[in-house]
Protein backbone atom coordinates (compact mmCIF):
# COMPACT_ATOMS: atom_id res chain seq x y z
CA UNK A 1 0.00 0.00 0.00
CA UNK A 2 2.89 2.35 0.72
CA UNK A 3 4.22 1.80 -2.80
CA UNK A 4 0.76 2.30 -4.34
CA UNK A 5 0.33 5.66 -2.59
CA UNK A 6 3.89 6.76 -3.38
CA UNK A 7 3.33 5.95 -7.05
CA UNK A 8 0.04 7.87 -7.08
CA UNK A 9 1.70 10.90 -5.47
CA UNK A 10 4.63 10.74 -7.89
CA UNK A 11 2.16 10.61 -10.81
CA UNK A 12 0.68 13.85 -9.45
CA UNK A 13 4.14 15.44 -9.31
CA UNK A 14 4.48 15.09 -5.53
CA UNK A 15 7.67 13.14 -4.74
CA UNK A 16 7.02 12.68 -1.01
CA UNK A 17 8.10 9.52 0.80
CA UNK A 18 5.13 7.69 2.32
CA UNK A 19 5.73 6.68 5.95
CA UNK A 20 2.57 4.58 6.34
CA UNK A 21 -0.48 3.65 4.29
CA UNK A 22 -3.68 1.80 5.07
CA UNK A 23 -7.19 1.06 3.88
CA UNK A 24 -10.08 3.13 5.24
CA UNK A 25 -13.79 3.67 4.64
CA UNK A 26 -16.08 6.62 5.42
CA UNK A 27 -17.03 6.78 9.09
CA UNK A 28 -20.24 4.82 9.67
CA UNK A 29 -19.69 2.33 6.82
CA UNK A 30 -19.63 -0.75 9.06
CA UNK A 31 -22.59 0.34 11.17
CA UNK A 32 -24.61 1.01 8.03
CA UNK A 33 -23.85 -2.50 6.79
CA UNK A 34 -25.11 -3.91 10.08
CA UNK A 35 -28.30 -1.83 9.99
CA UNK A 36 -28.92 -2.66 6.32
CA UNK A 37 -28.46 -6.36 7.04
CA UNK A 38 -31.05 -6.18 9.83
CA UNK A 39 -33.55 -4.48 7.52
CA UNK A 40 -32.92 -6.99 4.73
CA UNK A 41 -33.30 -9.87 7.16
CA UNK A 42 -36.55 -8.51 8.56
CA UNK A 43 -37.99 -8.16 5.06
CA UNK A 44 -37.13 -11.72 4.00
CA UNK A 45 -36.74 -13.55 7.31
CA UNK A 46 -40.16 -15.17 7.13
CA UNK A 47 -39.24 -16.76 3.78
CA UNK A 48 -36.30 -18.60 5.33
CA UNK A 49 -33.42 -20.35 3.60
CA UNK A 50 -31.77 -18.75 0.61
CA UNK A 51 -34.19 -15.83 0.47
CA UNK A 52 -33.29 -14.89 4.04
CA UNK A 53 -29.56 -15.05 3.28
CA UNK A 54 -29.97 -12.98 0.12
CA UNK A 55 -32.08 -10.40 1.97
CA UNK A 56 -29.52 -10.05 4.75
CA UNK A 57 -26.52 -9.78 2.42
CA UNK A 58 -28.35 -7.49 0.00
CA UNK A 59 -29.47 -5.26 2.84
CA UNK A 60 -25.94 -5.04 4.23
CA UNK A 61 -24.49 -4.05 0.85
CA UNK A 62 -27.27 -1.55 0.20
CA UNK A 63 -26.86 0.01 3.64
CA UNK A 64 -23.13 0.53 3.15
CA UNK A 65 -23.58 1.84 -0.41
CA UNK A 66 -26.24 4.38 0.58
CA UNK A 67 -24.14 5.58 3.51
CA UNK A 68 -20.95 5.91 1.48
CA UNK A 69 -22.75 7.86 -1.25
CA UNK A 70 -24.13 10.30 1.32
CA UNK A 71 -20.70 10.82 2.92
CA UNK A 72 -19.17 12.30 -0.23
CA UNK A 73 -16.25 9.87 0.08
CA UNK A 74 -15.53 6.70 -1.88
CA UNK A 75 -16.47 3.43 -0.18
CA UNK A 76 -12.83 2.38 0.14
CA UNK A 77 -9.73 4.53 0.23
CA UNK A 78 -6.01 4.21 0.66
CA UNK A 79 -4.76 6.79 3.13
CA UNK A 80 -1.07 7.65 3.13
CA UNK A 81 0.98 9.64 5.61
CA UNK A 82 4.09 11.56 4.59
CA UNK A 83 6.23 13.90 6.70
CA UNK A 84 4.18 16.82 5.36
CA UNK A 85 0.72 15.59 4.30
CA UNK A 86 -2.09 13.11 4.86
CA UNK A 87 -3.48 11.96 1.51
CA UNK A 88 -6.50 9.87 0.61
CA UNK A 89 -7.05 8.12 -2.71
CA UNK A 90 -10.05 6.21 -3.98
CA UNK A 91 -9.10 2.55 -4.33
CA UNK A 92 -11.23 -0.50 -5.00
CA UNK A 93 -9.05 -2.70 -2.78
CA UNK A 94 -5.85 -2.39 -0.77
CA UNK A 95 -4.00 -4.04 -3.67
CA UNK A 96 -5.44 -2.07 -6.58
CA UNK A 97 -3.97 0.99 -8.23
CA UNK A 98 -4.94 4.23 -6.53
CA UNK A 99 -7.72 6.16 -8.18
CA UNK A 100 -8.61 9.82 -7.78
CA UNK A 101 -7.07 11.96 -5.07
CA UNK A 102 -9.86 12.49 -2.52
CA UNK A 103 -8.00 14.70 -0.05
CA UNK A 104 -4.52 16.00 0.71
CA UNK A 105 -4.14 17.99 3.90
CA UNK A 106 -1.03 19.38 5.57
CA UNK A 107 -0.19 17.58 8.80
CA UNK A 108 0.82 20.87 10.43
CA UNK A 109 -2.75 22.20 10.23
CA UNK A 110 -4.55 19.02 11.25
CA UNK A 111 -5.57 17.80 14.66
CA UNK A 112 -5.92 14.02 14.84
CA UNK A 113 -8.51 12.27 16.99
CA UNK A 114 -8.91 8.51 17.26
CA UNK A 115 -11.92 6.73 18.74
CA UNK A 116 -11.84 3.02 19.48
CA UNK A 117 -14.99 1.09 18.60
CA UNK A 118 -15.74 -2.61 18.89
CA UNK A 119 -14.68 -3.61 15.39
CA UNK A 120 -13.23 -0.41 13.89
CA UNK A 121 -11.01 2.53 14.74
CA UNK A 122 -12.40 5.95 13.86
CA UNK A 123 -9.86 8.46 12.57
CA UNK A 124 -10.82 12.13 12.48
CA UNK A 125 -8.65 14.66 10.68
CA UNK A 126 -9.76 18.08 11.91
CA UNK A 127 -8.63 21.28 10.21
CA UNK A 128 -7.31 23.47 13.04
CA UNK A 129 -8.36 26.74 11.36
CA UNK A 130 -11.89 25.91 10.17
CA UNK A 131 -12.87 22.88 12.26
CA UNK A 132 -13.89 20.95 9.14
CA UNK A 133 -13.45 17.19 9.47
CA UNK A 134 -12.54 14.19 7.40
CA UNK A 135 -14.03 11.22 9.26
CA UNK A 136 -12.77 7.74 8.42
CA UNK A 137 -12.94 4.27 9.90
CA UNK A 138 -10.35 1.57 9.66
CA UNK A 139 -10.98 -2.09 10.21
CA UNK A 140 -9.15 -3.74 13.09
CA UNK A 141 -7.99 -6.58 10.79
CA UNK A 142 -4.18 -6.17 10.55
CA UNK A 143 -4.20 -6.68 6.75
CA UNK A 144 -5.71 -3.22 6.26
CA UNK A 145 -2.81 -1.47 8.04
CA UNK A 146 -5.17 1.21 9.38
CA UNK A 147 -3.34 1.06 12.69
CA UNK A 148 -0.04 1.89 10.94
CA UNK A 149 -1.60 5.11 9.64
CA UNK A 150 -3.03 6.00 13.04
CA UNK A 151 0.30 5.30 14.74
CA UNK A 152 2.16 7.48 12.20
CA UNK A 153 -0.24 10.34 12.88
CA UNK A 154 -0.30 10.07 16.67
CA UNK A 155 3.35 9.43 17.55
Amino acid sequence: MVQIVETALRDLGVPEKVLAAGQFMPRGHTGSMFAGGLVGDSLTGSLGGLADAVGTAGGALAGAHVHDASSGLPGTMLVGVTEVHVCGFAAATRHSEAGALVFRVPRSGVQVEVHQRVNVRVLELIDSASGSRIELEGNRIPLTHSRDVIDALTT
